[in-house]
């Protein structure tokens, strides 16, 4: 461990090693490097502009800079626990590189708004990432759909069977809850794009810099316009991994959804090798491992939101080294979020295929047509309520008589009330019955491809 007082004359004596890695974040702010150099030329070329350095003093640390990047990529830099963090190390690099006019980088900024300044440029290309990758699972979606707008599918309420669907009316569902998130992060972007360089540890500083040129330069809608906030503000973190955790939520539904699909007891889709595993004893077992995996892997991004929340509430102006906790469950947030958009996005093009005749079958074996005998009567005059009990009573003496709505005869039906005809046997039907929700939004296949049509215009646009 090196012996050097890394900051100020101040102190008497090294960290004790123990402390010194204890206090470190090199080891996981090394995920920064990147956005800290970019950052830091932009600083540099700020410090020539205003006249704080000289223009040439200024190019050196550019290109010392640059220098550092392509190292880092070619993999020779690379810091150890000593360098403390992402910063120190990147200018302890750059001075011996430039020498002493390395030293002038620092001048006008604190670590306090260089970190912020650091992980803003990060979240905004993630969020970018994410949202090409909500696209493109957007797009999985649609085409599937597209497959199977007459494939019917059982709808359920509680888990029991409710109405016949469309299948692709099903998977639409989800195409809107992946829009919302979309929009999230949009929404959220021009929050997370304002720098905060040039705050300083928290007060501004004396000297004549300009912030806006440094945001000009580093791409950010805004800089913030109160120093104390500017670096102290977490809320973008907060924001983005709330945004995160409901993509996770949604995710998380249509895995539970497909690992119930895949089940013996449901039988709805089969699951390809390519997306499956085996049981280490059990030979004839196909395992739904990458649902799993989204479901359990839902509660890490939770658990970010959750410890940022905790981070910031009792946290007093301005900064604290408690913030330092930020980076972990952001970068793992973003990574678990990603990883399971690609994961679910690659099962659902490639990794199942739904049974069309198994489910065909399953919505013509149950009573999940019983709103439509009330809506036929209703239709042909008779009050909805008095035709709702009359269905019930239907269909509790057909269960106990063993039999489907389908299966009475047309004398029976009459029985129950004279305003049965032949028709209804096509009314119940389960084709029909889903054909026949043609209201906006609904299940009718009508409606599907016009909410598909919609859904493609919209993703154009």
């Amino acid at each position: 461990m090196s012996k050097e007082k890394t900051w100020s004359q101040r102190f008497e004596s090294a960290l004790h090693p123990a402390i010194a890695g204890f206090n470190a974040s090199i080891s996981f702010d090394i995920e920064l490097i990147e956005y800290d150099l970019t950052g830091s030329q932009a600083h540099a070329k700020m410090l020539a502009h205003t006249g704080i350095i000289s223009p040439s003093e200024g190019e050196h640390l550019v290109a010392g800079l640059e220098q550092i990047r392509q190292e880092y990529r070619q993999g020779k830099f690379q810091p150890g626990i000593d360098a403390e963090d992402v910063h120190f190390a990147v200018e302890r690099r750059l001075i011996e590189i430039v020498g002493d006019v390395g030293k002038k980088l620092h001048t006008a900024r604190s670590r306090n708004d260089q970190v912020g300044t650091d992980t803003r440029l990060y979240l905004r290309d993630q969020i970018t990432a994410i949202r090409g990758q909500l696209r493109e699972f957007q797009n999985v979606l649609l085409d599937i759909a597209e497959q199977h707008v007459e494939t019917l599918i059982p709808g359920y309420t509680h888990l029991q069977r409710a109405q016949p669907l469309s299948l692709a009316h099903h998977l639409l569902a989800y195409f809107h809850m992946v829009q919302r998130d979309w929009e999230r992060l949009r929404d959220i972007t021009p929050r997370v794009n304002i720098s905060p360089l040039g705050c300083g540890a928290l007060a501004g500083t004396t000297f004549p810099i300009d912030r806006h040129y440094t945001a000009e330069l580093l791409k950010f809608d805004h800089i913030y316009a109160n120093s104390l906030d500017g670096v102290s503000d977490r809320d973008f973190i907060i924001e983005f991994l709330c945004a995160g955790s409901l993509i996770m939520v949604h995710l998380s539904r249509l895995a539970e959804e497909i690992i119930l699909w895949s089940s013996e007891e449901f039988g709805f889709v089969t699951l390809k090798d390519n997306c499956a595993t085996g049981s280490s004893i059990m030979p004839q077992k196909k395992n739904p491992d990458v649902p799993e995996l989204v479901r359990g892997k839902t509660g890490r991004v939770f658990g970010h939101l959750q410890a940022m929340l905790v981070i910031m509430k009792g946290l007093p102006l301005a900064y604290n080294k408690d913030l330092q906790e930020d980076k972990e469950g952001l970068f793992d947030g973003v990574n678990t979020i990603k990883g399971c958009l690609q994961a679910m996005t690659i099962l659902l093009r490639e990794g199942l295929e739904f049974r069309t005749q198994r489910l065909a079958a399953a919505v013509d074996e149950d009573f999940s047509n019983a709103t439509d005998v009330a809506d036929y009567l209703a239709g042909k005059g008779v009050p909805f309520r008095e035709a709702y009990n009359l269905v019930g009573k239907v269909v509790k003496t057909s269960i106990a008589a063993g039999k489907l709505l389908k299966d009475l005869t047309l004398e029976e039906w009459q029985q129950l009330h004279p305003a049965f005809a032949e028709d209804i046997y096509t009314a119940i039907s389960p084709r029909q019955v889903v054909a026949a929700r043609n209201s906006y939004g609904g299940t009718g296949f009508a409606q599907v491809n016009q909410a598909i049509g919609a859904a493609r215009d919209q993703m154009r646009e």
